[in-house]
């Protein structure tokens, strides 16, 4: 195991002012605790009520990124760190903006052939019986640069304006907005740490609805792992998900969420570049089915931490 004082200060970077400040907090919480577990020398850093800058003067030798959401994951804070010179754990700032961006995510995974559900970018003058001839009903209607199923609607009928409705709802947490055919199948997410695709966790919501409460808060949600597939599908799953995480140019650790139809082919939804560290979090999960606690796990992503 690495010398823990060879990490040196490390700043765990949490809460911010983004609309996933709850979550990261928890989030951040949970690996300083880890860290300290392990001897590090952790510290919590909020940037709502901290300028970075004094990361610099306060003798920071790396930074645990542990936030979610703008700011936090869009590659903003990663260039802040670039400039400072901090070594920083998850995907640089390219990747982070990219990942953030779920159209441009899809344009850049189509080009390289990774399937992910069809889709319209739309305005406030779309003809909205155009989209649902073009990709039928349900449909999903979500921010194209949120996380935690923030401003997402789920729309199965469209007889009084639910399909304005629903994007009105999006356009208030981003006016980039994004509608997708919704996609019938088994709930599925992968884990990327190290340049290794962990084993697959199979997720089982109620009424098929995994949302921001019981993403985070709710005991019904059930998560399998292993996730019942087939070894040949399981591996197969992982391989694509390992190379859709290199396409965006992510590094070191982070979460793809995909769906895999009854007919054996799956689409990928999206990356997530800083994923939850809570106690419903799935990268933790992940670890643990191959025997690695939780600590170790956030150890092991800070070791990675670098600059450039």
């Amino acid at each position: 195991m690495t010398d823990p004082r060879t990490l040196g200060k490390v700043a765990v970077l949490m809460g911010g002012p983004s609309s996933e400040r709850e979550i990261s907090l928890l989030s951040g919480n949970a690996v300083l605790a880890a860290l300290r577990e392990r001897g590090v020398d952790a510290h919590a850093f909020d940037p709502a009520e901290r300028d970075l800058w004094t990361l610099k003067d306060d003798g920071y030798a790396r930074v645990f990124v542990a936030l979610h959401g703008r700011f936090g994951e869009d590659g903003t804070v990663q260039g802040a760190l670039e400039t400072l010179g901090i070594p920083y754990t998850g995907s640089g700032v390219m990747a982070s903006a990219l990942a953030m961006d779920k159209w441009r995510t899809k344009l850049v995974w189509l080009a390289a052939g990774i399937p992910t559900p069809r889709y319209r970018i739309v305005d406030a003058d779309t003809d909205w019986m155009g989209v649902v001839a073009e990709l039928g009903l349900p449909l999903i209607v979500k921010p194209a640069r949120e996380g935690s199923t923030i401003g997402i609607s789920r729309i199965t009928t469209v007889d009084n304006d639910e399909l304005m409705d629903a994007y009105d709802i999006a356009a208030d947490h981003d006016p980039l907005v994004i509608v997708e055919e919704f996609v019938e199948g088994r709930e599925l997410t992968a884990s990327i740490v190290a340049g290794r695709a962990l084993p697959l966790i199979r997720i089982e919501a109620p009424d098929g609805n995994y949302d921001y409460e019981h993403k985070y808060f709710s005991d019904d949600t059930q998560y399998h792992c292993p996730a019942g597939l087939p070894d040949a599908v399981e591996q197969a799953i992982r391989a694509e998900a390992l190379r859709a995480f290199d396409l965006i140019g992510c590094r070191g650790w982070g979460r793809l969420d995909l769906i895999l139809r009854a007919d054996g082919t799956w689409s990928f939804l999206e990356v997530n570049t800083s994923p939850g560290m809570t106690g419903h979090s799935l990268v933790p999960m992940a670890a643990r089915a191959e025997g690695v606690a939780f600590p170790d796990l956030c150890v092991a992503i800070l070791e990675a931490a670098h600059v450039g």
